[in-house]
């Protein structure tokens, strides 16, 4: 054994490193999260899935590292469901006014099919690409506010847009 791999030894990967790591942060994450975001149960499934998501860059982090990973993961994801339940609303508010109008029955069939699509296409864009179709479809950001909202270039933000839209596009020439 070297002297560099001697100094890995409390490797995150481990699993009673990460056991000590989750002993010590789960309840603390938890309960931030629930107070930040004032929903209990998310709370807990967001936590957890920081954690799914620690333990699978564990290779690539300290021990101490894990704190701030923990942290600024859940937030991330909770706001992540916070911008898809916007997107929920907003699909719910859009359709409203529309069912109103006196339209054939073939059309709002055909409209309620391409939404369900629609929805289901965004869910399924990446994370990274979701995120920037919807900070800037649906937020109204523009590329180089979400490059600073996202610590990204603006070019970075151009490419997870343009990559979004071209799935989008595709799921509009099937329906």
């Amino acid at each position: 054994m070297s002297q560099n791999d001697s100094k890995s030894v409390p490797c995150l990967c481990s699993e009673t490193v990460f056991r000590s790591v989750f002993d010590a942060h789960f309840k603390l994450l938890r309960n931030f999260l629930a107070y930040k975001f004032k929903d209990i149960d998310r709370a807990e499934d967001v936590a957890q899935n920081a954690f799914v998501i620690l333990w699978e860059n564990c290779g690539m982090l300290q021990p101490e590292q894990a704190k701030s990973f923990l942290f600024t993961t859940a937030i991330r994801l909770s706001l992540n469901h916070i911008k898809h339940d916007k997107v929920v609303l907003n699909f719910e508010q859009q359709s409203k006014p529309k069912a109103t109008h006196e339209e054939s029955p073939e059309f709002l069939l055909v409209e309620a099919e391409l939404k369900k699509e629609l929805e289901k296409a965004i869910n399924e864009l990446p994370e990274k690409q979701r995120t920037v179709f919807l900070m800037n479809r649906f937020e109204n950001h523009t590329y180089a506010e979400i490059a600073t909202l996202l610590d990204l270039s603006v070019k970075a933000v151009e490419k997870r847009m343009h990559l979004a839209l071209l799935s989008l596009r595709k799921v509009v020439k099937n329906v």
